[in-house]
């Protein structure tokens, strides 16, 4: 293992981020005026062959064990490979962005042969007044496959307890820690381990009375929502996550797992993209609900 590449910083007149070209990995973003966004854990690694804990990685081409359950490195490779910098600059509104590009060559032969197809990935970071991140998968090769996706985004947060997550109200979902299906009824809030994937298209907004702002979270091309907090107990299992960090952080991520995962015949292309908004809080939102 390497020390990680220093991460390319993006800078507009409206916001400033950085991303590693390691796992084309988001790390920080914070629009003009405002607190950072993106959570990353005091702990995360620093060196290559580990997932860095915070930002957003990139789970390609398969989210956690997959969908058999077997498979590995969890949330797959894109995320512990080196990407290429493909091109970086300023687009048409001023906005600072940096495109990355994959394919399999750059990937270890070891890991290769859990996913044996031809394919080019391509993510685009765009920074300014919000963030926008764009991942386009191509299937260069002969043979249909299918994947798994998810920009597995870490909100940093005031109080997670406190949070509020609204636009999930009668969506169902699968809840991963206790192995059930549910229906979600009214806003989401975190009193526990929080690890839910929910069949849902739309915007979401994470209210957030402690920080006194609400995140809008976007999205297109994306059939799942996943909402993650790891709680009390978890952290402190976890190397890479100081014991009370999981008070600051909230992971809300756009993707397409488990059972709707992405389909691509020979020469198709498929686009995800996450886009993230900051809104001052709304007075009858800052109020406790109930």
């Amino acid at each position: 293992m390497t020390r990680l590449p220093e991460p390319l910083t993006l800078t507009a007149p409206h916001g400033e981020g950085s991303v590693l070209s390691y796992g084309a990995h988001a790390m920080s973003w914070a629009p003009e005026g405002h607190e950072p966004v993106l959570w990353v854990s005091s702990r995360a690694a620093t060196e290559t062959g580990r997932a860095i804990r915070g930002g957003v990685p990139v789970c390609f081409p398969w989210f956690g064990p997959g969908r058999t359950g077997e498979m590995t490195p969890a949330h797959g490779f894109a995320r512990i490979t080196e990407w290429h910098l493909d091109e970086q600059g300023q687009d048409d509104a001023g906005n600072a962005f940096a495109s990355f590009s994959l394919t399999p060559q750059d990937v270890s032969e070891q890991l290769r042969e859990s996913f044996p197809y031809e394919f080019s990935a391509t993510l685009r970071m765009t920074v300014g007044s919000a963030l926008c991140l764009d991942l386009r998968v191509t299937n260069t090769g002969d043979e249909t496959f299918e994947i798994e996706e998810a920009l597995h985004t870490y909100l940093s947060v005031g109080d997670a307890t406190r949070v509020r997550v609204h636009g999930l109200d009668g969506v169902t979902y699968h809840d991963k820690v206790t192995g059930e299906q549910r229906t979600q009824s009214g806003d989401l809030t975190i009193t526990g381990e929080t690890d839910a994937v929910f069949a849902h298209r739309g915007e979401v907004r994470v209210l957030d009375p402690a920080l006194g702002r609400t995140l809008v979270v976007s999205k297109e091309g994306s059939d799942s929502t996943v909402v993650w907090n790891p709680w009390q107990d978890k952290a402190v299992g976890m190397s890479d996550f100081a014991d009370d960090e999981w008070q600051r952080m909230l992971c809300v991520e756009a993707g397409n797992v488990m059972g709707s995962p992405v389909r691509l015949a020979a020469g198709e292309s498929h686009v995800l993209v996450q886009s993230i908004e900051v809104e001052p809080l709304a007075e009858d939102d800052a109020a406790p609900q109930g």
